[in-house]
């Protein structure tokens, strides 16, 4: 990260995101530029008085604890909104956050990923459905993302380590500690196995309760869909898969028992349109397309030094294509120029990104890669 002390200011101004800075960056500015600007002009672009005292009276002593935390391991990074590690399907999502504090392989935050969650405290038969659902997406090439809570969330990590794929945990506070405390060897072993723990909160921020919500945006934003196994009419996976319906992605959920109140929330998320799952089948009819690209992409690389033109395309990627041209375009725009889903067209741009076809640009848009051009 270029200059990480003036991006800290940004992520420890409240309530600052990407979207808000659409204006800006369309004038050619960069979100660092942010903290020499006047009061009168940061008002102008609706960035509230909590966020203008953040950017023009920093905190230094915060921002001291997040530069001790980040360079008291090598596997620590911080990864600025814009950059090239900064995850392409998160962009996307009209509140991205402009700083992610990682511990772990920030590449395994740009994988192809499925939130997979549910309750705290669910059945015997619950948690092992996590962990079977999980463990066999993993082996078909997705990377399991999840919060790192007791329940669901820990049994779909597992599933994931135990078929030898990544897993990312997005937690609800600073990466100082864990919580809860209980899962702090899974921590580990998602860090030591080439995952990642992920958070847009500052070092030292606790668990209150209100940080969930906003964790659970960056889990459904990381992934091209959300799995709801068991969760309850009141459940924070709720709020996960209906922050991922907003955010164009595929919503499933596994039904259950009229009697067990544990699967409610997901019979709700059904009636809502909410994918039926009853087997890993039916998530793999849906995301089939995006799992075919990436193992199209992985077999077809050309070796070292090898010149051969790029393979031809599907009918739906020429009109998305055509749909783009080579002057950035957002998600919204470009559905409606291709008369395509939100969710589609989201998980097209990964696999042509992943393809060298298509760059992303600040702000959450894309343009055509120019041939040649790295």
């Amino acid at each position: 990260m270029e200059d990480p002390e003036r991006w800290l200011r940004l992520a420890h101004a409240p309530g600052l995101h990407a979207g808000q800075l659409q204006e800006w960056l369309a004038q050619g500015a960069a979100p660092t530029d942010l903290a020499r600007e006047t009061r009168p002009a940061l008002a102008a672009l609706g960035l509230g008085q909590s966020a203008i005292k953040a950017l023009q009276q920093p905190d230094s002593v915060a921002i001291e604890n997040d530069l001790a935390w980040l360079h008291a391991a090598a596997n620590r990074w911080l990864v600025n909104w814009g950059s090239p590690a900064y995850p392409p399907l998160l962009a996307q999502i009209s509140d991205a956050p402009l700083v992610l504090y990682v511990e772990g392989d920030p590449m395994a935050l740009c994988l192809p990923q499925l939130a997979v969650v549910g309750s705290r405290n669910p059945t015997a038969l619950g948690r092992d459905t996590a962990t079977q659902f999980a463990r066999h997406l993993a082996q078909a090439g997705l990377a399991i993302t999840s919060g790192l809570a007791l329940g669901i969330d820990a049994a779909a990590h597992r599933g994931a380590l135990e078929a030898g794929a990544r897993t990312v945990a997005v937690v609800g506070r600073g990466l100082d500690a864990i919580y809860p405390r209980e899962n702090a060897a899974l921590a580990r072993e998602i860090v030591g196995r080439q995952g990642a723990l992920v958070t847009d909160l500052a070092i030292g921020t606790p668990p209150l309760k209100q940080n969930f919500p906003r964790r659970n945006r960056i889990l459904s934003g990381l992934a091209v869909g959300t799995l709801v196994v068991e969760a309850a009419l009141q459940s924070g996976s709720l709020i996960t898969a209906r922050l991922a319906a907003d955010q164009g992605r595929e919503v499933f959920a596994i039904p259950g028992s009229i009697h067990n109140p544990m699967v409610r929330g997901c019979h709700r998320l059904l009636r809502q349109g909410a994918r039926l799952v009853e087997s890993v089948d039916d998530i793999f009819a849906e995301l089939e397309p995006i799992i075919g690209e990436i193992k199209r992409i992985a077999q077809e690389k050309p070796p070292a030094g090898a010149d051969l033109r790029p393979p031809r395309l599907d009918k739906e990627y020429e009109i998305l294509l055509d749909a783009l041209g080579f002057e950035p375009a957002g998600l919204d725009i470009l559905v409606v120029r291709t008369g395509l889903k939100a969710g589609a067209v989201a998980s097209m741009l990964l696999i042509l990104e992943l393809d060298g076809r298509v760059q992303q640009q600040p702000g959450g848009r894309f343009s055509r890669r120019l041939p040649g051009k790295v």
